[in-house]
């Protein structure tokens, strides 16, 4: 296989950049693509000045509360500036009554983050990832001809790159079940080349099957029960080990809403899984409750599981706090976002704030189990 799968560390530097006159808000989730490196999407752009032009230099501010009406020529809410660009389209291109326009509003050209984007670049060669996304492929640990379930695989980041750990050999089965995603996965393995791959649209709770029916059939969901090698359940999460995050918008009832999901989807991945298999838990997310405590949850349910050494081990170890001993808690990883002051990035004064890139990462939870 000819695909690289790089990890993309938040090697952000942070810039001395001067606000403009002019300035331009952008949503949450447009202020964190610019943070990694993108431009402003028209479809982001929540506020420019009334008179804003091509050529235009304006300053770009991402509105953290959902405060800003689409639309607005000016906006005084909380905001926080991301960079300064050239604006590629005018006001009444980006606001035209005639539906969405599509394509790049504002080129980033001074972002307060230097983070290079690889959008596009080497298509079909290269592939980001989180540098604790591409540990997950390897402590799953994949091998040729074995028949793997990704059972939340959207956008399939993890999906094509255990397809490419096992040299497109075998079948890595993903699972979705909202419709747009699994064509995002399909497309992923397409670019990259991974037949082994194979995508349905369907919801992995009730991916076993019940025995009720006709004989089950190992080619399309549900399946029988114990059909894989391999098992890997990125659970969905809260998501609050995300980086960069202009704000986090979930309720207690919310975040506490995870957990619960979270164990069925673990229930259906024992019953899936081979006697000596492998089962990856994973998570985005910094909480005890989504992870450490679903460990001890998981080993206390179902005696048929072990805990597992990983490799790589390049994460802390686990929590204290889920009534795990220590022999478990150093078995798990736990990548914790970590930020070192350091001196002059740009010739300026010391105390600019560095992330380094060897050490920091997004919040993020692996445990691994195997099945006696």
């Amino acid at each position: 296989m000819c695909c690289c799968f790089l990890s993309a560390g938040l090697d952000l530097l942070c810039r001395d950049v001067s606000v403009q006159s002019s300035e331009v808000i952008v949503g949450a989730q447009c202020g964190c693509a610019v943070l990694r490196g993108a431009h402003v999407f028209a479809p982001g752009v929540l506020s420019a000045p009334k008179f804003m032009k091509v050529g235009d230099v304006v300053s770009v501010f991402s509105d953290v509360e959902g405060r800003c009406t689409r639309g607005a020529k000016e906006f005084q809410g909380k905001k926080v500036f991301l960079g300064n660009g050239v604006c590629m389209m005018d006001r009444s291109e980006i606001f035209c009554t005639e539906g969405p326009i599509r394509g790049v509003a504002i080129r980033m050209d001074q972002a307060v983050y230097q983070s290079p984007s690889f959008d596009g670049v080497l298509p079909g060669e290269l592939f980001l990832q989180n540098l604790p996304s591409v540990v997950v492929g390897h402590v799953l640990g994949p091998l040729p001809g074995e028949r793997i379930l990704d059972m939340c695989a959207a956008p399939g980041g993890k999906t094509t790159h255990i397809a490419a750990l096992m040299g497109n050999q075998g079948v890595v089965v993903a699972l979705e079940k909202i419709k747009s995603k699994v064509e995002k996965i399909c497309q992923n393995a397409d670019t990259l080349q991974l037949d082994c791959i194979k995508a349905y649209c369907y919801n992995s709770i009730h991916a076993v099957h019940s025995g009720k029916s006709q004989e089950p059939n190992t080619d399309v969901p549900p399946y029988p029960e114990e059909c894989f090698d391999r098992v890997l359940l990125d659970a969905p999460c809260s998501g609050l080990g995300q980086r960069p995050n202009m704000g986090v918008s979930w309720s207690l009832t919310e975040v506490c809403s995870y957990p619960p999901l979270q164990r069925k989807l673990f229930t259906t991945a024992v019953r899936l899984l081979k006697k000596g298999g492998v089962l990856v838990y994973s998570t985005c997310t910094v909480t005890l409750a989504e992870n450490e405590e679903q460990v001890a949850w998981a080993l206390k349910t179902f005696p048929c599981l072990t805990l597992a050494p990983q490799v790589p081990h390049l994460g802390s170890q686990g929590m204290l706090g889920a009534a795990l001993s220590r022999d478990q808690r150093q078995l798990l990883q736990r990548f914790r976002p970590e930020l070192a002051w350091g001196g002059a990035c740009d010739g300026h004064a010391p105390g600019n704030l560095l992330l380094k890139a060897s050490t920091d990462t997004i919040g993020f939870f692996i445990a691994k189990f195997t099945k006696r």
